[in-house]
């Protein structure tokens, strides 16, 4: 794990009291998942956030209830005390609608043995009257309350004003992490993803559960390996929308698809005791749509007898991509270290130019490898090929009239240039010109092949 972050803002609480809208609103953001149904919030989530020039991390946790003792309450429990080690300032959030709690008061005893300052804000105290009701949170023993409104808005001002004064001295200077690679780990639900980001960090970095769904949010994480600064999330399972619609996962399936927009490559997890399904394939395809270059994993190797290179055949068989299927198991570590290097390998094979003169030697060894099919009594004839974008690449060829682009051979140029520059798994996007009208055309975008 990287040293040298941003100052966390840890927000705690007991369930229900708005902490994740808290978040939103001081962050200005819709990055934490908010809903009516207590409990949503279960992993850390990071926002970042900033005031009056001052940089810091909101870290949105779940609801503490030290009374409950289910496992996935204990998990949640552990989630925040985790957040609350790494913070510089802990900001408890309170309901002041329903008044002090003993849940509160619990909680308020662990926080006044916390080494670093507690702020405490009293929450859904809408208008201004409402603001004496949060005299009754003086009884924490954690300093004068911030009566606020996260719904409204009201007196959110003032409690950034204090968590800056706090953080200020421990802002960082002007470098902040530049992440190189953007590494998202998708898939649908209970294959493992947690357990795989867990094993990526050597700690219990979000919840693991056999429950389908733990995950909610898309979690996170900044991370160094090998000299090379990554940023790994950890996203909710990927579902048909018309079988979440309405629910709370409805949110955390947007925010899994707004994190496979935002990464560099997509690790889309499969179960290897089911092999690759038809659903893997469709969150694969989701990947390539949104640009992001792809690997296949088969997760849970130690407890199957999948056949591997039938799933390599479906997979290529099936995936415009071609992306490589490799195996691990995060519960032994199994290839585990290996799958940040192959990452952080095609992240830099999708963002590397090929030059101009190379590329069409490569274009000439396959026009004479497979002439291009005639087309009314025309054949096609390409004059010039450059790469005009990289990350992902995109390629113009410029030939004599487009209209002779059939659909398998621009599927054929395609294959070659990935097999020829090892791009399985990268998107592509090559634009067909013609030299004498500039008109340009894309290859056909199908984006899944049947076999």
């Amino acid at each position: 794990m990287a040293a040298a972050e941003l100052p966390k803002v840890a927000v705690v609480g007991y369930p229900n009291v708005g902490k994740s809208t808290l978040v939103n609103r001081l962050s200005g953001t819709r990055e934490a998942v908010t809903h009516a149904e207590p409990g949503v919030t279960r992993d850390r989530k990071e926002v970042p956030a900033d005031w009056n020039g001052v940089d810091f991390v909101l870290v949105d946790t779940g609801g503490v209830d030290l009374a409950d003792e289910r496992e996935l309450s204990q998990q949640v429990r552990e989630q925040a005390r985790q957040a609350m080690g790494d913070a510089t300032v802990v900001l408890m959030v309170a309901d002041g609608t329903a008044g002090l709690r003993p849940g509160d008061a619990e909680l308020a005893d662990l926080l006044r043995r916390a080494p670093v300052p507690v702020l405490v804000a009293v929450n859904k105290l809408d208008r201004g009257s409402d603001a004496p009701a949060s005299a009754e949170f003086h009884g924490l023993g954690l300093g004068e309350p911030v009566p606020v409104s996260a719904a409204h808005g009201v007196g959110t001002g003032d409690l950034l004003d204090r968590i800056a004064t706090l953080v200020r001295e421990h802002a960082p200077g002007p470098g902040e992490w530049d992440a190189e690679v953007r590494l998202a780990v998708i898939g649908r639900p209970n294959v493992g993803k947690s357990s795989l980001v867990n094993a990526f960090l050597g700690q219990e970095r979000v919840i693991v559960s056999e429950e389908a769904g733990t995950t909610r949010d898309a979690i996170d994480t900044r991370l160094e390996a090998d000299g090379r600064k990554l940023v790994l999330v950890d996203t909710a399972g990927l579902r048909r929308r018309s079988k979440v619609a309405g629910t709370v996962d409805y949110y955390a399936q947007l925010r899994s698809e707004r994190a496979a927009e935002r990464a560099d490559i997509a690790l889309v997890v499969c179960d290897a005791t089911e092999g690759v399904t038809s659903q893997d394939l469709a969150v694969a395809d989701l990947a390539m749509r949104k640009g992001c270059a792809t690997i296949v994993v088969l997760n849970k190797w130690d407890i199957t007898r999948t056949d591997l290179e039938d799933a390599k055949h479906r997979v290529a068989s099936k995936l415009r991509l071609r992306p490589r299927v490799l195996t691990a198991s995060a519960v032994t570590g199994r290839n585990v270290a290996r799958l940040i290097v192959e990452a952080v390998a095609l992240a830099g094979r999708a963002r590397g130019r090929i030059s101009t003169p190379e590329l069409n030697r490569f274009v000439a060894e396959v026009m004479s490898e497979r002439q291009p099919p005639a087309v009314r009594g025309r054949r096609l004839r390409i004059y010039y090929a450059t790469q005009v974008e990289s990350g992902p690449p995109r390629f113009r060829l410029y030939v004599n009239d487009r209209r002779l682009i059939t659909r398998d051979y621009g599927y054929f140029l395609e294959n070659r240039l990935r097999r020829r520059y090892r791009l399985e798994g990268v998107p592509l996007d090559i634009q067909f010109a013609d030299r004498e009208r500039g008109a340009r055309r894309s290859t056909p975008r199908a984006e899944v092949r049947r076999s």
